[in-house]
């Protein structure tokens, strides 16, 4: 087994960058959805960023995959890891701030362990990890606050953040599914997913928001390009070669960093509270992090690098 573990430094590395690129994502997000609504943002974003992709792999000379049931499959993993979730994101931070937003979606790693372990059966119950997700989870209940969700007020703001958390469940999946592209280039599942994806949002963009009679501003256009080419393109290429290095439950941290990301970015460029619960939530998260990731002994746990 110990051939599978790739070099934790430059795997965390990683890590911490998809942490960074997704995190600033809901700032950019913030940004864009005051010009484009929710389906366009998501359609340009998954739309051009697969096509950058995909002409990067073509390149490259990358084989691309040839069986209908490879492409069905593409298709389900797009749906689940990027047009669903990015459009209950996009919607949610309409009516939440982009930090409290990012905060919400990092219950990811919870429904991963959750899920593998309870329901699939897929991996063994790891005390270690547990109490990693529980220690990241209370990070995030510091973070976001009882002030924070009561602030938020009104039934539009708990669909809201009903919706956001509905994006992580859509993300478990979607890193739990993801698995069985292992035997192809990360590119290359990026590429096509994404552009799998792009199938369902563009007729829904143009369909439900007439994307030709939309006057946005730059600054709204420069955020959606952002998100194509840096939090969608880029990092939809870290996200599947840390899936088959590190696993669905260690990448799937990312999502405790990048609530520390999201709340950061957005208290600098959007001028949204900061509180002591920052301090307090990003020791706990930090803790959960380096428990969730830690490799296991091959003796005690041979399976753990895979199984989550």
């Amino acid at each position: 087994m110990s051939e599978k573990r790739a070099p934790p430094m430059r795997e965390y590395a990683l890590l911490v960058l998809l942490s960074l690129l997704w995190g600033g994502s809901f700032t950019l997000i913030k940004v864009a959805v005051a010009g484009y609504p929710p389906a366009t943002l998501v359609a340009i974003r998954i739309l051009f960023g697969g096509l950058l992709l995909a002409a990067i792999a073509f390149a490259q000379g990358v084989q691309f995959p040839t069986s209908r049931r490879r492409w069905a499959e593409l298709f389900l993993q797009g749906v689940l890891q990027s047009a669903l979730p990015f459009t209950l994101i996009s919607w949610g931070e309409i009516h939440l701030p982009s930090g409290l937003a990012g905060v919400m979606n990092s219950t990811v790693p919870m429904f991963v362990f959750l899920i593998s372990v309870f329901a699939l059966g897929a991996a063994p119950f790891v005390f270690r990890k547990f109490l990693g997700v529980v220690l990241g989870l209370a990070g995030v209940a510091a973070m976001a606050g009882l002030g924070s969700i009561a602030g938020a007020g009104g039934e539009v703001n708990v669909l809201a953040v009903l919706a956001v958390v509905g994006a992580s469940v859509s993300y478990t999946c979607g890193a739990l599914f993801g698995h069985r592209f292992d035997d192809q280039p990360a590119i290359v599942t990026a590429s096509t997913s994404l552009l799998c994806g792009s199938l369902l949002m563009v007729p829904l963009s143009l369909y439900h928001d007439r994307p030709w009679t939309l006057t946005p501003s730059t600054d709204s256009t420069l955020a959606v390009a952002a998100l194509a080419l840096l939090s969608t393109a880029l990092a939809s290429t870290i996200f599947f070669r840390l899936i088959k290095t590190l696993g669905s439950l260690a990448t799937t941290t990312n999502a405790y960093l990048r609530a520390i990301f999201s709340v950061f970015l957005g208290v600098v460029f959007l001028g949204e509270p900061l509180g002591w619960n920052m301090v307090a939530g990003t020791a706990l998260i930090l803790a959960g992090v380096a428990l969730v990731t830690r490799p296991a002994r091959p003796a005690l746990q041979p399976v753990a690098a895979k199984g989550i």
